[in-house]
Order: C-alpha cells, then sequence, then structure tokens
C-alpha cells in the first residue's frame, strides 16, 4: 500500500494545475482541506471512504470494464477510471478500489443498452400541452416567489404552505416540485438557507417567448442527464424505467432518476409511458428545431384582451408570456384557464408604481393591449393612484448616528403625517416626530418602512438622498450558485501542495515514513549505507527524529541507537 500512495503521490504531482483542480472537483474533495503534501493528497485519496465515493460516480458500464480491466482485459472504457485515478499506470484497478467494485457489483444486474421508443403523434400532443402548462406554471411559481420567496424545509423542496398555495392555484398540481426543482438547475430560483428567491435571470426568462422558455430549461435538463442514461445514436435515451440501474454503487441516484424522469415528464420531454418526443431527440444539437417543433403543437397564445368597466380583464385565449407578465404587474389574476380573468385595484396600481411604472407607460400599455379600449373607471383609476402615490416619502435620515441608518418620512400633507404618529399599525416603526417638526422619523430602515407602510396602504414611495423617487424591489434578488472555474476554488490548496516538497521525492517519502514510525513507535527494518559504501540493517524501535537524525531502540535489550538520517537508504515496517 505504502508504494501505491507513493507512485499516486507522484502521478498527482505531475499532473497541470487545471487538470489537478478538475480531479479534485470530481472527486469531491473541499477547497480548504488541510492536506501538507502529495504524499497527504495520497492517502485521503485511497482512503475507503474516498474511494467509495468515488467508485459511486461511475455507472454500471464503467464498472463491467473495471471488472474486465481487473480480470486483465484491456477496456477503453476505464478511461473514466483512469481520470479519477482509480487505477494503476498498468490501468488495473489500485486494490481499495478493487474491493469496493467487489461490494458494488454483489447482486448488481447486467448493464441494459436499449433505446428508449419514439413518441407517436397523439402522445407528442399530449406532451406539448403539457410543457405548455408547466411553462405558464413556473411563471406562476416565479411571480409568486418575486413578490414573497417561498419557504425551504431541510429536504431542500417548498414548504408545506407555499406547497398548498401553489396546488390550489396552478393547473398542474403534481408538479410542483419537479418545476421547483427545474427552476433550481436552470438558475432561476437559488435556495438560500430557509428559502427559495428568483435571481437576476429570472426577470429576463419571464419576458421571453413561451417557446423560448421551454428551450432554456429544457437544455439545462438535458445537461443535467448523465451519459450513462443516453443511448449511442444522438439525442437518444435509455428507456426511462432502467435509469435507476445506471449508477449501481450510488445510494442516492435511484431518487435522483426518479426526479430527473418526472421533470422531463412535466417539461415535454418524456411521455408518462417513457417514449422520447422528436423535439427530446433534436434538442442536444439542433435546439432551434426543437423549439420550433414543439411550438407547431402548442395551444395558440393570443396578444389582445378584454378591458371592462368593473376593473377587470378578460383574456379570450392563454396570454402571451411577456404580456401576462406585464399584466399581472398592474392587476390581480382572478382565475386561470384558457380564459383567465384579471382585476385591476388601488392596490396592485401602487404597487406597480412602486416598481417603477408611471400613470403614461400604464395606459399606453392597456391602450397597446386592449381590444375594447381603456375604460373610463379604469383610467380614472389609474390617474388618481398615481397622483395619490408619492403622497408618503421615504428616505434615509441625514440625522443618523454613525453606523445606523434610521427611516425618516415626509409629506407634503401635514394632516397625513399626523395621521401617520398616531396609526397603531405603525407602532413597530416607532415613529417620531422630527426635531423642526416638519418630518417622522424611525429607528428602523429605509426599506422597512417603506414596505410597512405600503402593506398599511399608504401611497409610500423611496427617495434617494437629493428626494428624487427610487424604483424599488420588495425583495433582494438571490445569487445563483457559483459556476466558476474549479481551478480558482482549488488554487491555494495547490499551491500549497507544489511548495510542500523538495526535487528529492524519494528524501521526501523516506522522512515521511520515519516521521510515521515515530509517531506510532512502530518497529522497523533500517538499511543504513556506512562510510565505506556498505550497507547494514537495524531493526529498532523507532523512538524520536530530529536534528537530522533517527533515535531508536533495539527490541529486547537496552541499547538505543542515533542513526543519521542522510545514511538510511530505505526503511520497513516489521
Amino acid at each position: 500500500m505504502a508504494g501505491a500512495t507513493r507512485d499516486l503521490a507522484a502521478r498527482l504531482a505531475a499532473l497541470p494545475d487545471d487538470e489537478l483542480a478538475r480531479l479534485l472537483h470530481r472527486r469531491g474533495v473541499a477547497p480548504l482541506a488541510g492536506w501538507r503534501d502529495f504524499f497527504d493528497a495520497a492517502e485521503a485519496l485511497t482512503d475507503e471512504a474516498a474511494v467509495t465515493r468515488a467508485v459511486a460516480t461511475l455507472s454500471a458500464t464503467d464498472l463491467e470494464h473495471l471488472d474486465a480491466a481487473g480480470a486483465g482485459e484491456e477496456s477503453a472504457a476505464s478511461a473514466v477510471a483512469r481520470d479519477l485515478l482509480l487505477l494503476d499506470e498498468d490501468g488495473t484497478p489500485l486494490p481499495v478500489v478493487a474491493r469496493a467494485i467487489a461490494r458494488t457489483r454483489e447482486g448488481s444486474q447486467t448493464v441494459a443498452h436499449d433505446e428508449a421508443p419514439a413518441a407517436d403523434e397523439v402522445a407528442e400532443r399530449a406532451a406539448a400541452e403539457r410543457a405548455f402548462t408547466s411553462a405558464a406554471a413556473l411563471a406562476d411559481i416565479l411571480i409568486r416567489a418575486i413578490r414573497t420567496p417561498l419557504a425551504r424545509i431541510g429536504a431542500g423542496t417548498i414548504g408545506a404552505a407555499d406547497r398548498r398555495a401553489l396546488t390550489e392555484d396552478l393547473q398542474q398540481p403534481d408538479d410542483v416540485d419537479a418545476l421547483v426543482a427545474l427552476a433550481d438547475w436552470a438558475g432561476l430560483l437559488a435556495g438560500e438557507r430557509r428559502r427559495f428567491a428568483p435571481t437576476s435571470r429570472a426577470d429576463d426568462w419571464l419576458a421571453d417567448a413561451t417557446a423560448q422558455r421551454w428551450s432554456e430549461v429544457a437544455a439545462v435538463w438535458h445537461r443535467a442527464l448523465p451519459a450513462a442514461v443516453r443511448a449511442e445514436a444522438p439525442g437518444s435515451l435509455a428507456p426511462p424505467a432502467e435509469w435507476e440501474t445506471a449508477f449501481p454503487a450510488d445510494a442516492g441516484w435511484p431518487a435522483r432518476a426518479a426526479l430527473l424522469r418526472r421533470t422531463g415528464i412535466a417539461w415535454g420531454l418524456l411521455t408518462p409511458e417513457g417514449n422520447v418526443p422528436t423535439w427530446t431527440r433534436l434538442l442536444p444539437e439542433h435546439p432551434e428545431q426543437a423549439a420550433n417543433a414543439l411550438a407547431a403543437l402548442m395551444p395558440h397564445e393570443v396578444d389582445r384582451i378584454y378591458l371592462q368597466n368593473d376593473l377587470t380583464a378578460i383574456s379570450p385565449g392563454p396570454l402571451a408570456a411577456a404580456r401576462d407578465v406585464r399584466l399581472r404587474r398592474l392587476a390581480q389574476r382572478e382565475s386561470h384557464a384558457q380564459a383567465s380573468t384579471y382585476r385591476f385595484t388601488a392596490e396592485t396600481i401602487a404597487g406597480a408604481l412602486t416598481e417603477g411604472e408611471t400613470a403614461e407607460s400604464i395606459l399606453a400599455f392597456l391602450a397597446d393591449v386592449s381590444l375594447t379600449g381603456v375604460p373610463q373607471p379604469l383610467e380614472y383609476l389609474v390617474q388618481t393612484t398615481a397622483e395619490r402615490h408619492g403622497l408618503v416619502r421615504v428616505g434615509v435620515d441625514p440625522t443618523s448616528p454613525d453606523g445606523q441608518s434610521r427611516s425618516r418620512v415626509t409629506s407634503s400633507s401635514t394632516q397625513v403625517l399626523d395621521t401617520l404618529e398616531v396609526d397603531q399599525s405603525l407602532r413597530p416603526l416607532g415613529l417620531v416626530r422630527s426635531a423642526d417638526g416638519s418630518a417622522l422619523v424611525s429607528r428602523v430602515e429605509r426599506d422597512t418602512a417603506l414596505w410597512a407602510l405600503v402593506d398599511a396602504r399608504y401611497p409610500a414611495v423611496a427617495v434617494d438622498a437629493h428626494d428624487r423617487v427610487e424604483k424599488l424591489r420588495r425583495h433582494r434578488v438571490a445569487v445563483a450558485p457559483d459556476q466558476a472555474d474549479p481551478l480558482t476554488a482549488y488554487a491555494p490548496l495547490i499551491a500549497r501542495l507544489r511548495t510542500a516538497g523538495s526535487d528529492d521525492a524519494d528524501a521526501d517519502w523516506l522522512g515521511r515514513e520515519l516521521e510515521a514510525a515515530v509517531r506510532a513507535r512502530d518497529v522497523v527494518a533500517i538499511d543504513v549505507r556506512l562510510p565505506g559504501g556498505e550497507t547494514r540493517a537495524f531493526v529498532l524501535e523507532a523512538t524520536g527524529i530530529g536534528g537530522g537524525r533517527l533515535r531508536g531502540r533495539e527490541p529486547g535489550a537496552e541499547v538505543e541507537r542515533t542513526l543519521p538520517v542522510s545514511s538510511i537508504v530505505s526503511v520497513r515496517r516489521q
């Protein structure tokens, strides 16, 4: 084993930095690992637990070829194991790897190499409709998350209250977890501690047409599929029913395979029967053709609506994605089906104004999207809400003490300030009159004070230090997971490994062996080169090392010897 560790350390040291970083990333090594040198790295990578984790990433096909390699047969497919440094330089599995494979292969099944059948026309139409509905449902989830982040439980799924609300609102309630998983993979939602929050990419995705929305998420799903579940023909997949056997050493893979199937079905990439639509096969090499093939079977979208005198809007069919998103910034959707209804209120208009809309931009959009013009009651609602909006202005108090950011509430109406001062619903803000009596001051930060006033239905806006209105979003945008090159994360560790040893690997290894023997108080056989060139063997219980000399006691005797480390040729444990 010592020889294997030494050889592996030499191979690690010979790798370029980028290849070494990718290896450490694939082997799941923490960038903050406390390794001192390449010998530490080699020992850690050949540890039973580390090897078991590495073997778990190998597909059933790779394991079959490793079996063949262990039996002396050449196999090109063992290149995956070679890249993970699970093989010696002759292509034979390391002993610890062979033991892990033997445990894995007990009771495992033979690998199937079938190809999933193509979906027929009826199944493709059903898959296209499901993809259309799922794209709209995912937009609903993101819009809800933009308003209020979704609760996230320890298992990484959404909380019961949000699940219940989404289940009542979506047309495909059984797909909530699948859609949240797709949004997470696509970087549209990011899990932060106990919540799912939208990322900056969510707004761009919501602004896209339905086919483009589908295409972006579908590409992410396909990239998430490991090579082990893909068939040989371009774009072809193994039968989904067989995916669970793809990684027999990975205890978590069956659940992952089930989620990939569920998300594939929800996004119209697989049928419930396990067949593959045309666009799924086109997706890897011809994404535009895939999106066009799907779009041809999707329900027709409308781009105009009916605005009514009772402050409602009716869409005579599925509304074009971007227009639906814009309309839902201005109104509350009351029903969602082939014909959806929306209701305008002073609160919904005020919310749009707070996020940057103006009366002119709202009326211009409504005039463009309406088949019936803008009814007078709706125009009046927009104008009067815009006139009142900004009556309460919330900024940072310039007299805040150092290290604090108190808020300052002003208004052109002294009556409004008087009302705010005595409003019991605003007691948590602790509003008090400023020294000059022209404003109210709170110890809480500006944004918190603003949204408390908005929730209390006051026409409040945020302003900067120059009293200019600022567009403000209620919840901060989450940061998508970092996709940086692993070389960046592992650079400090690799630099430490590079500078740890000397140019003499043999001497480094010998010193390491001697230190290990001293720590364990091992009895070792030591070959020492004498001044005349002759080599003599000593058997000692290693007791200490320092100052360039090894100290040890001969077993069964009280004789203690001191040997110069520079004269030691080799050391072997007895």
